[in-house]
């Protein structure tokens, strides 16, 4: 009797330990049903808010499209950019996706998609103004987003000594503050630029000059790189497909994602 208690003890004690392993061992991206998307909604045309107040934009179509083919819901959530690798860190979000330029500063704190969209870091001023390149910014105000890269990439040219910074939350309140003069210039990614110098004719110029070059990619939390591995497959079969042609001729007019 003894013997057959210790058997069926040591069997439900190999049952547990078998359930504890299972458990254990099922990824961690695979339980979500939710893919919460960290964002700048004041990030146009990659994230914003339209006319209704709906979130919308060229990355948003991407990210749509991605968790669908993975069988998941999405929830755009807005966050502080400032505080992006923070908010990705804490868990807040599962990956940023907002036209994050790749940085060796980024890279250092968190992991990478493959670079899907390249950019620039230009310089846009009302049409006429007498800024006509970086050296003559010397002697005026210029307005940045706060987190952004384009403080970094202006901190690293030497016109940065010249220059009085004024840092804002975000691109739309920058543009705002150019249009009706309280900054002689916007440092910002190209595609932004491009957008608005497109949307306003004869308001905006894009300066040929540019600070740095850089690229766009999907952030996720180091070591997390299951989500971030199955983000990268369905991505790069939408790119194989034309789903991602297609999203980036909605936007921008052409295709312009980068192929793997």
């Amino acid at each position: 009797m003894r013997n057959g208690k210790r058997i069926l003890a040591l069997a439900l004690c190999l049952l547990v330990a078998a359930l504890c392993a299972a458990c254990s061992s099922t990824p961690a991206a695979t339980e979500k049903d939710t893919l919460v998307v960290g964002l700048d909604d004041s990030f146009p045309p990659m994230g914003f808010r339209d006319d209704e107040s709906n979130i919308v934009g060229f990355d948003v179509d991407l990210a749509k499209e991605v968790a669908s083919r993975l069988g998941m819901e999405i929830e755009l959530k807005p966050i502080d950019w400032t505080a992006n690798v923070m908010e990705l860190n804490s868990g807040s979000v599962d990956c940023l996706w907002n036209g994050l330029s790749i940085t060796p500063e980024r890279e250092a704190e968190i992991d990478f998609s493959r670079p899907y969209l390249a950019n620039r870091q230009v310089i846009i001023v009302l049409a006429g103004s007498d800024i006509v390149d970086i050296p003559s910014l010397a002697g005026k105000t210029v307005g940045l987003q706060d987190g952004s890269s384009a403080v970094s990439a202006l901190e690293k040219n030497e016109i940065a000594s010249q220059v009085t910074q004024q840092k804002y939350a975000d691109n739309v309140t920058a543009l705002t503050d150019l249009s009706i003069g309280r900054v002689d210039a916007v440092l910002l990614d190209e595609v932004v630029a491009r957008y608005y110098e497109t949307q306003n004719p004869g308001v905006y110029t894009v300066l040929d000059d540019s600070f740095a070059e850089e690229e766009y990619g999907i952030g996720f939390k180091k070591g997390n790189d299951e989500l971030r591995e199955a983000v990268q497959k369905v991505f790069d079969e939408m790119i194989e497909d034309g789903t991602a042609a297609e999203i980036s001729e909605k936007w921008f007019g052409k295709d312009i994602v980068v192929k793997p």
